[in-house]
């Protein structure tokens, strides 16, 4: 055979196939199965071969939001991802300058069916909102042997702590519908200004969601308050409080919350006059500012929540499951550290 020097071979066209969903695609949307089949082809792309009728299920036309059932046989028409595109995703999986590395967080329990993370400051759970990348994304280029991963819950982007991870459809959604049916037991360690009364122990206040008026920055951007009992935009909301200890620098707080609303916690102490130290949105930005100075001793540039003790029943197995994680070093040098991670039964 004759060789050209300096001329690379075509690559082979790709081919029409037909994918058969199995038990941890029930019940997906087409346009989420088919990003998970199409990695590195653009959400346009894929909406557009989903209206054109190029994709089919048990050889009919479909429309984006149509739910997947165990069995079906979808026809994945021929796509060809750019050189330019290949080479991105695959600079991402190898971290490579410019882009968001693959990345395996610190994992506190994993099994077949779940997997517990400690989740950073600073890193959103899923993209979206001007993120690329967030955690679920970052696990997925991390594990692409891994055929499901979802999110269970979500937690705030400044918030650290633990975040559930389901490895198959079955496990999300017992896990989903143990949160729904506040089966669980979610408890966050919170420092805030000034010095809690041990006897406040119970938040009883309904949260109103609303976005921002006005032409700066922030117009648009989601924030929640309390409201009266009788608002009827009012959700109801109740945060259980214990007082660790009092610090020079504020309170240490055990938060439980009884109901997972949107900033929750975050709006529940600040509405009794004790924000969160390091909170950008429902905070004493006074504070905020002198904690964040490099000569602060301690210093803190983040806010001080952190998902510390999560309890719930194992998706396969019932087990009454407890895992508990340590304050991250930034926070941990406001006070003792807490105890190691654990299971119980």
């Amino acid at each position: 055979m004759k060789h050209i020097i300096g001329v690379k071979p075509e690559a082979p066209a790709p081919e029409v196939k037909t994918v058969c969903v199995d038990e941890n695609s029930v019940d997906q949307r087409v346009d989420n199965f088919l990003m998970r089949q199409f990695k590195g082809v653009p959400k346009t792309h894929v909406y557009r071969m989903i209206r054109s009728g190029e994709v089919r299920v048990n050889k009919g036309r479909v429309s984006a939001d149509t739910r997947l059932k165990e069995g079906d046989l979808v026809r994945l028409p021929p796509v060809r991802i750019s050189e330019r595109v290949a080479e991105k995703a695959q600079a991402m999986v190898a971290g490579a300058s410019g882009f968001v590395p693959a990345r395996d967080f610190t994992v506190l329990f994993e099994d077949e069916h779940l997997l517990v993370i400690n989740k950073p400051s600073g890193v959103a759970v899923h993209g979206g909102s001007g993120v690329s990348f967030g955690v679920i994304e970052q696990l997925r280029m991390a594990r692409p042997q891994a055929k499901f991963l979802e999110l269970v819950h979500r937690l705030d982007r400044e918030t650290s702590g633990i975040l559930l991870v389901a490895k198959k459809r079955s496990a999300l959604k017992n896990l989903q519908d143990q949160f729904r049916e506040r089966q669980t037991g979610k408890t966050y360690l919170a420092m805030v200004r000034g010095q809690w009364p041990a006897k406040l122990k119970v938040l009883d206040k309904p949260l109103h969601k609303y976005l921002l008026d006005g032409n700066d920055a922030q117009a648009g951007e989601r924030r929640v308050k309390v409201v009266a009992r009788d608002d009827p935009d009012g959700m109801p909301s109740v945060t259980l409080v214990k007082l660790r200890e009092h610090l020079p620098q504020g309170s240490l707080l055990e938060v439980t919350i009884k109901t997972g609303r949107t900033h929750q916690i975050r709006v529940h102490l600040a509405s009794e006059g004790f924000p969160i130290l390091g909170d950008d949105k429902y905070g004493d930005f006074e504070v905020n500012k002198v904690l964040a100075r490099a000569s602060a001793q301690p210093s803190l540039k983040r806010m001080f929540l952190h998902a510390w003790r999560l309890q719930f029943n194992h998706p396969a197995t019932g087990e009454r499951m407890e895992l508990l994680a340590e304050l991250p070093p930034e926070l941990a040098q406001f006070s003792q550290p807490t105890a190691p991670v654990r299971q119980i039964s």
